[in-house]
């Protein structure tokens, strides 16, 4: 790195200076009254002519001169220019390093470990089955299906009945939290690796974010087709939620495997159902969901936020 290079050369100057009492270059030479600097982004000249005030300050000029040189280097981002295939996008996107906060997130199950409906690999399995069919399948998939049409045609009219679905389904203050704040982190995701439209992404912004909506844009951008999105982005659920069963149950391992397996099989038709609903018809109607996810704003002992 050549910048790290420059800055410990300026360090070795510094105390070669010191004992020499003479102005010397990072090469060695004597510099007479000027010194130039060759920084990583550019040329940075620095002239340095030693004053009554000793040598000690004009060092002190050089070093900082340098290190306000590595800071706009190290602060510049850049646009990330790499396009990836299809496949690797919907891969990208259902990955659990992916910066949203999903993981810290069990929408409800924690509270029904703790009331004695989730206690096992079956009861797990069968309680993401049910919650993946009812409020994925019918709901939060179904709306991705229409959403990623309406940003690929622009249609804010669309967009914004959508958005407003959303917050009003979320049956608790947890749930509506989770959205929102998964929302804005995946707008902020996008506007970092500067791929989405500026124009969308301000749109996505006024909504608000909700992470279907914003889920649906980032689909969008892969061009993968939308069955596939739409499994992919369910699998990216049930992973996470996976994920959170295991330490909360808790389960081995392999008993998260199994979940997964009898939760992917079911991803096909969970996508076709979503894409075939009209757009009149996502609906969100799982009480025994929302009522424990409304008990676990008030659980005295939680590892997640919802």
């Amino acid at each position: 790195n050549r910048t790290m290079f420059w800055l410990i050369s300026c360090k070795a100057w510094a105390c070669r200076c010191r004992k020499s009492k003479k102005l010397l270059s990072p090469r060695g030479g004597l510099t007479g009254t000027a010194l130039c600097c060759r920084m990583t982004m550019g040329m940075v000249p620095t002239i340095i002519t030693p004053t009554a005030t000793g040598l000690g300050r004009t060092i002190m000029i050089a070093v900082t001169t340098i290190l306000t040189a590595m800071i706009m280097v190290t602060t510049t981002v850049t646009r990330m220019t790499t396009e990836v295939s299809p496949l690797l996008g919907l891969i990208w996107l259902a990955s659990p390093a992916l910066p949203v906060g999903g993981f810290s997130y069990s929408e409800g199950l924690e509270s029904a470990i703790e009331h004695g409906f989730v206690h096992d690999e079956t009861s797990c399995s069968n309680w993401l089955t049910d919650q993946l069919w009812v409020t994925q399948a019918r709901g939060d998939l179904a709306v991705v299906a229409q959403a990623m049409p309406a940003w690929a045609s622009k249609d804010r009219a669309r967009l914004f009945e959508l958005t407003h679905w959303v917050t009003s389904t979320r049956e608790s203050a947890e749930m509506r939290l989770q959205t929102l704040q998964m929302g804005k982190s995946m707008l902020e995701w996008l506007r970092n690796l500067q791929q989405a439209d500026p124009e969308d992404l301000d749109l996505l912004a006024q909504l608000p974010a909700t992470y279907p909506l914003a889920q649906a844009l980032a689909l969008t951008l892969t061009q993968a087709p939308l069955d596939q999105a739409l499994q992919a982005c369910a699998f990216a659920w049930a992973e996470n939620m996976t994920q959170a069963a295991l330490k909360a149950v808790p389960l081995g391992q392999t008993d998260g495997q199994r979940i997964l397996l009898a939760l992917g099989e079911t991803l096909p038709a969970m996508a076709d159902a979503a894409l075939t609903m009209a757009d009149d018809e996502p609906g969100s109607f799982a009480p025994g969901l929302a009522i424990a996810a409304s008990r676990h704003e008030t659980q005295y002992s939680r590892l997640f936020r919802s």
